[in-house]
């Protein structure tokens, strides 16, 4: 090399083409797991369908948060699109009501999923944004709904998220014996929003944003069986 010239920066080594493909198995194998058995499924079994040992998934995901977040990162982009439509719906109890269609649908086709939606997991940064869109559209929706005359007007939107959430645990039971028996006990709950005929005013306080996190962290996952 010729003196004053500059040496050419390194290079990242490339990732081993088998390092990659056991990264690849390790994902589609908790996306089955997590699908199936909820985000408590065991790391052990997700290992093992991957046919990879214990310390090779450790070393692409140290742990259990990272797995969930490289499985999910992408998995709820429809979710958010349909949240989307929702916002530009003409009549905001139409949005409202084919948004949570959307919604339970998707809770009851996977546990992992519903885990995500109905509990407050820590360690999950992509879920985040999804968490923070879902509560902005039904802010929207709601307070939307209340001056279109649809929805009562004591309503808030802690009600609806923690309503909808623990509803939304009981939908994989649900599913497991009548795929669309969900939609009954939802259609109960979007009754009792309305504002045509209320029975009497709501009883107590609603929860703040604080309580209604404590709660959502305290349902936790589905456990595995």
């Amino acid at each position: 090399m010729a003196v004053g010239e500059e040496r050419p920066a390194k290079r990242a080594a490339p990732v081993r083409r088998d390092a990659r493909r056991n990264r690849e198995l390790l994902v589609e194998a908790a996306r089955e797991a997590f699908a199936s058995q909820g985000l408590e499924a065991p790391l052990d079994d997700i290992a093992r369908r991957a046919g990879v040992g214990n310390a090779t998934l450790y070393r692409h995901f140290p742990s259990r948060a990272a797995l969930v977040d490289e499985v999910f990162r992408d998995a709820l982009a429809g979710t958010v699109a349909a949240g989307d439509r929702a916002r530009d719906a003409a009549d905001a109890w139409e949005g409202l009501t084919g948004y949570l269609d959307v919604v339970f649908a998707v809770l009851a086709a996977d546990r992992g999923t519903n885990d995500l939606m109905t509990t407050g997991v820590e360690g999950v940064r992509s879920l985040d944004a999804v968490h923070a869109h879902n509560r902005e559209t039904m802010d929207l929706l709601i307070g939307r709904a209340q001056r279109e005359g649809s929805v009562r007007a004591d309503v808030v939107t802690e009600d609806l998220l923690l309503t909808l959430a623990a509803l939304g645990r009981a939908v994989p039971a649900l599913a497991a014996t009548a795929p669309d028996g969900w939609r009954r006990p939802l259609a109960l709950f979007l009754d009792g929003l309305r504002a045509s005929a209320p029975a009497g005013p709501l009883p107590g306080p609603a929860l703040t944003g604080a309580e209604l996190g404590a709660v959502l962290r305290d349902l936790g996952p589905h456990r595995a069986k």
